[in-house]
């Protein structure tokens, strides 16, 4: 089921105020926010327009977590953070979805809870290409 209002059900101009669709896995699609201040930063939102984590059977809750972890191991392998912080969300969305944030010690609001779109570093087309496709190549590996 989709949600006509819903950036991550609908895509387009909705999604990319804020996001690149990077690939579908089994349980949900993954996406590169362009907000990089956190190298690597992504979401992973559940293939469908649910709102809650437990509005999931227990199957889908599995195969949404372990799409979640295998997003994971792929920032940790491809950009090496120091921690990774997870985000579930959407007050205003009503989309099942985790944030998967890098964070490094040398970076900005290391020990603190991260901002959900501070704005400071964009990149450009050919970087947001080449990131999508890094990350891409170690997720349909």
């Amino acid at each position: 089921m989709k949600n006509e209002n819903c950036a991550y059900c609908v895509r387009g101009e909705l999604l990319d105020h804020f996001g690149i669709h990077i690939c579908d896995l089994e349980a949900s699609s993954v996406y590169l926010f362009k907000e990089q201040s956190k190298k690597g930063r992504v979401c992973v939102a559940y293939k469908d327009h649910v709102s809650e984590i437990v509005n999931l059977s227990p199957e889908e809750r599995n195969l949404f977590m372990k799409d979640v972890a295998d997003v994971a191991t792929a920032i940790h392998e491809l950009f090496q953070p120091d921690k990774v912080n997870y985000g579930a969300f959407g007050d205003t969305g009503g989309h099942c979805h985790m944030h998967i944030v890098p964070k490094y010690k040398d970076g900005d609001e290391w020990g603190g809870t991260f901002a959900m779109n501070p704005d400071k570093k964009h990149l450009s087309t050919d970087e947001y290409e080449a990131m999508v496709e890094k990350i891409k190549q170690v997720l349909l590996k």
